[in-house]
């Protein structure tokens, strides 16, 4: 198959136009102030509003909400119920759950963990499938899980990962570092910055350098984003930072009476004053310390020396954190503040950051007690200006569609963008688990790459189609924006074939079949 791309191309709009758009709309402001309650024009303003609201929609302000968990597990294997941790049963519900769990590093369940996916990825594939998997990234020891609801994998494009060893020389302590997913969702910017900093008390200083090293080396191959802060950022994991100065017999009597703000001014993080980490945001620390615990328990670490003297109890403290940081606005130039000065436009609050980050929740589930680290959980609104709202491809099903006869699809580009011949169209069932876990794809057309809304249409073999019914999804899956850019609506279109009732697999009257 030779491989073909198309070239992207996008249309601005000119900062006249958005002039010319708020002053006539400051003047409709005027107009509606004058207007009587009872005007008969009042109607016909409110109707032709609505028509305006739904045409411009894209830009109308959108709550998303985001779900985190960061958790040291090490080698424990997962509960079998994760529910309490992803708070499935939460309202508004959740629509991107993104998680790290810091798992076993050893170089032999390292390499077993290529070729079949891990217990920890499993055990949450399952639980969310249902809300569609987006996409996975694993750095040795270090595993970041992305899932989104169906209805926004469309919406989530460019996806890159990448990820960033620290330690000697960068090499062997596998586990240390740190790994990143950026994507652009709804045409806005983010990336999750998972890290594992240096261990230890008096290594605060070099976790500080650590971080500073990973935001530097980390880049992605795109022209407009190429370094972690250019994004939207969620920074989190086993931070390690500490609790500094008091002793561990005072640490645990504030834990136990519940002063915990007797310890915050201790803590190593809010000690910092590095100008990168004030860009960064934080939540109350109100909930107790995650490390240290023995296993099983809510007790912090009572570790007996050996009997040759060795080992000693670790004090608590908050290692493992969650962060976000608003990429800042550009500080203007004096000849950009003379031009400001001279517009007539105004910026408001979304113009400066047109995605808003508000904290809902920051907090830690003690029920957990497979690893030392209790999990830490925290929840997002995200308000946020789409800026697209129809996705790149539509995709959809042809007719009735069974195992006795050869099915057709149609799809069609509906905006430019970097398509290619290696793109294929998936045929999944509802519930999967990520962009491979198709029961058969076919290719795109090969010879020529589609024109903008040309309808073209593929054929997919019988001996690929499900022999069993059920309910299913078309997707296109983009090789160069590793993402789904299309989905077709659901349809339970496959009936079971006649093959399925001979090989007896279904009743023989079922869809007024028989032998």
């Amino acid at each position: 198959r030779v491989r073909s791309d198309s070239m992207s191309s996008s249309a601005s709009q000119g900062s006249r136009s958005k002039m010319l758009l708020r002053q006539r709309l400051s003047q409709l402001l005027t107009c509606v102030e004058d207007m009587s309650s009872d005007d008969e024009a009042s109607e016909e303003v409110s109707r032709t509003l609505d028509e305006a609201f739904q045409l411009c929609g894209r830009f109308i302000p959108t709550d998303a909400f985001l779900h985190m968990v960061t958790w040291n597990v090490a080698t424990a294997e997962p509960p079998e119920d994760v529910t309490s941790l992803l708070q499935l049963d939460v309202q508004p519900p959740t629509d991107l759950y993104v998680i790290l769990q810091e798992v076993n590093a050893t170089p032999v369940r390292f390499i077993s963990d290529l070729i079949a996916e891990d217990s920890w990825s499993h055990v949450f594939m399952d639980t969310l499938a249902p809300r569609g998997f987006v996409t996975s990234v694993r750095m040795q020891g270090l595993l970041l899980l992305v899932f989104a609801k169906q209805i926004h994998l469309p919406y989530i494009r460019n996806i890159q990962t990448t990820y960033t060893r620290t330690g000697i020389f960068g090499y062997w302590q596998g586990n240390k570092g740190g790994v990143s997913v950026r994507f652009s969702f709804y045409g806005h910017m983010v990336c999750f910055l998972n890290c594992h900093l240096a261990a230890h008390m008096n290594y605060a200083l070099e976790r500080v350098d650590e971080f500073e090293y990973i935001l530097e080396a980390q880049d992605f191959d795109l022209y407009d984003t190429p370094q972690i802060r250019d994004h939207v950022v969620f920074w989190f994991g086993d931070l390690n930072f500490r609790i500094a100065d008091h002793g561990l017999h005072f640490l645990r009597s504030s834990i136990n009476s519940g002063r915990l703000n007797l310890l915050w001014n201790k803590d190593q993080m809010m000690k910092k004053k590095e100008a990168f980490l004030q860009e960064f945001e934080e939540g109350p620390l109100n909930f107790k310390p995650t490390y240290k615990f023995d296993r099983n328990s809510d007790t912090y670490d009572t570790t007996p020396k050996t009997w040759l003297g060795f080992g000693k109890k670790r004090k608590p403290a908050w290692t493992d954190r969650i962060l976000w940081r608003i990429k800042p606005k550009t500080l203007p130039s004096e000849e950009d503040e003379e031009e400001e000065k001279a517009s007539t436009s105004t910026d408001d609050r979304e113009d400066e950051f047109p995605i808003l980050v508000t904290q809902d929740k920051y907090t830690s589930d003690m029920s957990y007690g497979v690893s030392d680290h209790k999990p830490v959980i925290a929840t997002f609104s995200l308000d946020l200006r789409k800026c697209f709202d129809t996705p790149l491809v539509h995709v959809s099903p042809v007719g009735v569609w069974s195992a006795d006869q050869d099915a057709l699809l149609t799809y069609t580009v509906q905006e430019d963008f970097m398509s290619s011949t290696w793109d294929w169209i998936g045929l999944y069932k509802v519930g999967f688990k990520s962009a491979a876990d198709y029961e058969t794809f076919v290719w795109v057309r090969e010879n020529d790459l589609p024109e903008t809304n040309e309808v073209i249409q593929r054929s997919v073999d019988k001996d690929e189609i499900p022999l069993l019914g059920g309910q299913y999804v078309l997707g296109y899956y983009s090789t160069n924006m590793q993402s789904i850019t299309g989905l077709s609506a659901s349809f339970q279109q496959i009936l079971e074939s006649k093959r399925a009732v001979m090989e007896g697999l279904v009743p023989e009257d079922i869809n007024g079949l028989n032998k």
